[in-house]
């Protein structure tokens, strides 16, 4: 594996976390409830952390090195390479509750290889560190994936709708590249078929206690790996990025 393809896993690694905590710090103030708008917006300051601590080793293999805000705040859309699910607007409640959910399973299993890799010990590290907020992540999204298909018929229905609107954007976590192929045979990311099955069996067996089906027939989607993103990311970070491209040379 090249410094290259490395540097370009640390991005993904570090824009999967960004756009996902950016999504649910939008939830402060606006929580269906005190105690979710607490979670969500912790849940937001974990990935935040994990997102700065790879985007500062990414950075520092760039030419010029740049620091974790100038990736974070300084690139356009088309640069960033996180997956398509994660960038999806948070819609209701259920919306981000199943983003969450199926995102954590996979994140979860990922910083498990991660932690215990022996090709990079910055990786390794910052994985092991992450573990047990993401076992966190994932108990919250479970619980709450059961609650609501558990619950009332209407938050079933529209429980079932997220999981049918946002399966569309799960094979891409998934999808091997050149860049993935490569960190598969350094030992640095897990197998992606054998991954993805114990993926399956982690979210179908909260969705069938849930009283949920998995959607069939669908056309799935991705890009997001190569920059080719949907619009809503280009929205998103003209409000994530507004203050530090206003004001470049501001500090606190």
């Amino acid at each position: 594996m090249t410094d290259l393809q490395l540097k370009e896993i640390l991005l993904r690694l570090g824009d999967d976390s960004l756009v996902l905590a950016q999504r649910l710090g939008e939830w402060c103030g606006h929580a269906p409830i005190l105690e979710e708008d607490i979670a969500l917006t912790n849940i937001s300051l974990d990935l935040i952390g994990r997102a700065s601590n790879y985007l500062h080793i990414a950075g520092g293999m760039c030419e010029p090195a740049k620091s974790d805000d100038d990736l974070a705040f300084h690139r356009d859309p088309e640069e960033f390479t996180n997956l398509l699910l994660l960038e999806q607007p948070n819609g209701h409640f259920g919306d981000t509750i199943c983003r969450q959910f199926l995102f954590d399973s996979f994140s979860l299993l990922l910083a498990n290889h991660l932690a215990k890799q022996e090709v990079n010990s910055d990786i390794a590290g910052i994985a092991a560190k992450a573990i047990k907020e993401i076992r966190y992540h994932f108990d919250h999204s479970s619980k709450w994936m059961l609650r609501l298909g558990g619950g009332t018929e209407e938050s079933q229905s529209k429980i079932q709708d997220s999981l049918n609107a946002l399966w569309v954007f799960t094979d891409e976590m998934f999808e091997t590249d050149e860049v993935t192929n490569s960190a598969i045979e350094a030992g640095l990311l897990p197998c992606m078929e054998t991954t993805k099955k114990a993926w399956l069996e982690s979210v179908v067996s909260v969705i069938s206690e849930a009283g949920l089906e998995i959607p069939s027939g669908v056309v799935m989607k991705s890009g997001g790996r190569d920059g080719n993103h949907t619009e809503h990311l280009g929205e998103m970070l003209e409000v994530m990025q507004v203050l530090p491209r206003t004001y470049p040379d501001a500090t606190w």
